[in-house]
């Protein structure tokens, strides 16, 4: 056997660069986009060395915050519909800590992600190290065991050899449809610089490709039985959908079948809105269209989704038979669901061989029709601005922005009031012009998963949507965006202070406490200036003072080249009707009676829930 001698930092490096994919469309492509990364005395020197043999094949990015950066990867992946994907790298201690967030985010939404954190050394010699936390029950543990939870495969690197199976393995968790998530290789920092005598067939190139598992025949067989006696079957459209590149095949099949769609969050875009069976948004972030409909279902064919609380509003709102046609085994059980274990695309098309020449009743049309067109009545009613208003509602400005972007935008958001108003409002012209992270609702994703999605769509406008909340906690891939000559707009709704969570405060009999600045704790309230602050940062940046500025500001930020901030005062109390019921805990005992009686009301409210 011929081998190789590397040290393991290099070895790692020289293995990424020979993993290619094959995309949907029969293109080759570096599975490896880029790498990005902080360094620090646990990564500089052997995996730093390293990435700079390579920056021509492998380019390094360095970002400003270890959890940003690695958020940024995880956009990257999710707007290259997982056949990409971008790797974070980071010194020890709270550089490797401050990328366990990224890696919860990447799990919850099943996106590819590598992660090398570095680590202790191996030798123990010199231990304890700079910013090592030291564990005296256990002597081999360390910070970055809190990865291990938040991966779908963890590997501490205590030996060069160790990479052989180890790398391989990694690539098999960032690959596989059904395990897909992030992988972490937690390299010791002395072994980095290690050198071992590597066989060089490991470096041989491999091309990975896309899993398509199709459904087993009796659970097809059951499932399609189940769609043809359905009197009222509805679709819901999941993040799978998109994984599998299944948008076309989804609006075939319902048009044959003439079965309406509603959407998830990580859905959103695969039918695109316009689409006469789109009936909208689902769940507690949901339409009455949507939401009224599914809770008449007869049969839910739900596609590559997980069905977490905010789609199933906590188990109460679908009342059918629900057929789970998941890549995932241990998803396409939930609910109480009839499997349909295979990739969305796959089954997709087995289905409709399978059912024929059935379309639902007509009847069910009729109502599906009335249903959409009085949503749109009601939206119509909820979007209309008034400039005379001193704050529009964070729907007024959605509808705004989403007017004067163009066909191909993507719009990018995360947690707090926006992802239920987008959910509701945005319509996209194209597929894919939604991202939207909402699985662990991580705020700060924002600005620094725009940044992931113009790298991986550089044709395709971006325009982030946050509150001044979320942008608060991250802001500095702002500059970020500026120094890599992105051009992207970011629109910041200030409603002064945490509105969202200030409203389920209220809806839950609380009174307002600690998530408005003006009922925090303070000393004179921060009047931040955020168009100032970005400009500081090197951006164009405007606060305008009603929607028909912000309009104009859109506008203008399209046909201007770098990153763009538009700055609106928005109203925190205000939000869009509909929705379901979603369970949060209301405590049984208070002083506010309040608060009692949510409690009760939430319980009679929870004896809806499937199971009960």
């Amino acid at each position: 056997m011929n081998t190789i001698r590397l040290s393991a930092a290099q070895a790692m490096v020289r293995y990424l660069v020979n993993q290619y994919v094959e995309t949907e469309v029969g293109d080759e492509l570096p599975l490896f986009a880029g790498v990005w990364a902080i360094f620090g005395h646990g990564n500089v020197a052997g995996i730093g060395e390293a990435l700079y043999q390579v920056k021509d094949q492998l380019p390094t990015y360095r970002g400003h915050n270890e959890q940003s950066m690695a958020l940024a990867a995880t956009a990257f992946a999710k707007a290259k519909q997982r056949q990409q994907v971008m790797v974070a790298t980071s010194s020890i201690g709270p550089g490797a800590t401050n990328m366990i967030t990224a890696a919860g985010v990447a799990h919850v939404n099943r996106l590819p992600l590598l992660l090398i954190p570095g680590d202790v050394f191996a030798s123990a010699q010199p231990d304890p190290v700079l910013q090592q936390a030291e564990n005296f029950a256990d002597g081999n543990m360390s910070v970055n065991d809190g990865f291990r939870p938040v991966s779908r495969y963890f590997h501490r690197i205590t030996r060069p050899e160790q990479l052989i199976n180890a790398l391989p393995r990694a690539m098999v968790a960032l690959t596989d449809p059904a395990l897909c998530g992030p992988a972490t290789i937690s390299v010791c920092q002395d072994v980095q610089s290690l050198a071992f005598d590597f066989p060089e067939h490991m470096f041989n190139k491999r091309v990975w490709h896309l899993r398509r598992q199709g459904p087993d025949k009796l659970e097809l067989a059951s499932a399609c039985e189940t769609l043809m006696n359905a009197q009222k079957p509805i679709i819901v459209a999941g993040g799978g959908v998109r994984y599998s590149f299944a948008e076309a095949t989804l609006r075939a099949f319902a048009e044959q079948h003439q079965i309406p769609v509603v959407e998830t969050q990580a859905g959103k875009s695969s039918l695109l809105a316009e689409h006469p069976l789109n009936a909208g948004a689902v769940g507690v972030t949901g339409v009455t269209s949507a939401n009224t409909l599914a809770a008449q279902a007869d049969v839910v064919l739900a596609v590559g989704t997980r069905l977490q609380d905010f789609i199933s509003a906590s188990n109460t709102l679908f009342k059918g038979q629900v057929i789970q046609l998941n890549v995932q085994p241990m998803d396409a059980i939930k609910y109480r669901a009839m499997s349909l274990h295979s990739d969305a695309r796959e089954g997709l098309l087995c289905l409709t061989a399978g059912i024929g020449d059935y379309v639902s009743p007509q009847a069910w049309g009729r109502e599906v029709k009335d249903a959409i067109a009085a949503w749109q009545t009601e939206a119509e009613a909820i979007l209309a601005a008034d400039d005379s208003k001193t704050l529009p509602s964070d729907a007024q400005v959605i509808s705004a922005v989403n007017q004067r972007v163009a066909d191909n935008a993507v719009v990018v958001a995360a947690a707090g009031s926006l992802p239920a108003e987008l959910h509701k409002h945005w319509r996209c012209a194209q597929v894919g012009g939604y991202h939207l992270e909402y699985g662990y609702s991580c705020m700060g994703y924002e600005i620094c998963g725009g940044v992931g999605v113009k790298q991986a769509c550089p044709d395709r406008e971006v325009v982030v949507m946050v509150g001044d909340g979320s942008y608060m906690m991250m802001n500095s891939d702002v500059a970020t965006a500026v120094s890599l000559g992105l051009q992207m707009t970011i629109v910041v709704l200030d409603n002064r202070g945490f509105s969202c969570i200030n409203r389920l405060q209220m809806a839950t009999g609380g009174a307002n406490f600690n998530n408005l600045l003006e009922h925090t704790y303070n000393k004179g309230l921060a009047n931040i200036d955020f168009a100032g602050h970005a400009r500081a940062m090197g951006a164009h940046a405007v606060h305008v003072d009603n929607v028909g500025e912000l309009k104009q500001a859109v506008t203008d930020a399209r046909q201007r080249a770098g990153v763009s901030v538009v700055v609106i005062d928005t109203d925190p109390l205000t939000a869009s009707p509909g929705g379901a019921y979603w369970e949060v805990e209301v405590p049984e005992v208070s002083e506010r009676e309040s608060v009692v009686a949510k409690h009760h009301e939430w319980v009679a409210q929870r004896k809806a829930q499937r199971g009960y």
